[in-house]
């Protein structure tokens, strides 16, 4: 079982920089692929970002490409997730999720961490 944490959300202002963090517990994710997802209020839970085991492979939905960059480091047990140029509508709760088999089936899921951009 893996247990999945995000930490790094807060408020900050249109522009603005933030890097999320996944720490993953009770099992190495390095043969994992992971992704990030989001949902904002009212709206249903959407794809961010996929980054493969070895970390050269990586996908961005269009609405993130160019802003946000997937990374790994497998050392840690750990995903991140850097945000630049901070937009409002990335206003969402992130979460973190876990592909054990590389088939883009997220079996394993964090909490999530808040992020709110203001404009």
């Amino acid at each position: 079982q893996v247990q999945l944490v995000e930490s790094g959300g807060g408020l900050v202002q249109a522009g603005d920089s933030l890097r999320l963090s996944c720490a993953a517990s009770g099992h190495t994710i390095s043969w994992y692929g992971m992704g990030w997802f989001r949902q904002a209020p009212g709206k249903e839970r959407e794809f961010v970002a996929a980054i493969g085991w070895s970390g050269t492979s990586t996908s961005y939905a269009d609405s993130v490409k160019g802003r946000f960059t997937i990374s790994r480091e497998n050392a840690k047990n750990t995903v991140y997730l850097q945000m630049n140029t901070l937009k409002p509508e990335d206003t969402a709760v992130y979460y973190c999720g876990a592909d054990p088999n590389g088939n883009r089936n997220y079996r394993y899921w964090g909490k999530g961490t808040l992020v709110t951009v203001s404009s």
